[in-house]
């Protein structure tokens, strides 16, 4: 999962149709166990672009996109939030969450 700036972020979702971002804190323990999750989702889906970014680095999206806690995973559908996941209750829930995202485009 590569790192994102916000103009970087802003840029890749004027490109791609799906987009998955995952914001964290870095002294997070829940958040370092979720992107271990989430780096193995990421394998299972190869042709999506999987982001990172600290959220202390972004605190005005942060608000815009309502964030309420991490580790917070926000799938993207040609730029709009189509999910907002906070729980990341197992590899396959993610997954299934993903999945969902991505069929119904």
């Amino acid at each position: 999962m590569q790192a994102i700036t916000i103009e970087q972020l802003d840029e890749q979702l004027k490109q791609e149709a799906i987009t998955c971002v995952y914001l964290y804190t870095p002294m997070c323990g829940t958040c370092q166990l979720a992107k271990r999750m989430l780096d193995v989702v990421e394998q299972l889906f190869p042709h999506l672009p999987f982001y990172q970014a600290d959220i202390n680095y972004m605190p005005e999206r942060a608000i815009e996109w309502k964030i309420e806690s991490v580790p917070c995973l926000l799938v993207f559908h040609h730029g709009t939030i189509r999910q907002k996941l906070y729980a990341f209750h197992s590899v396959l829930h993610l997954y299934e969450t993903i999945q969902m995202a991505r069929n119904h485009r």
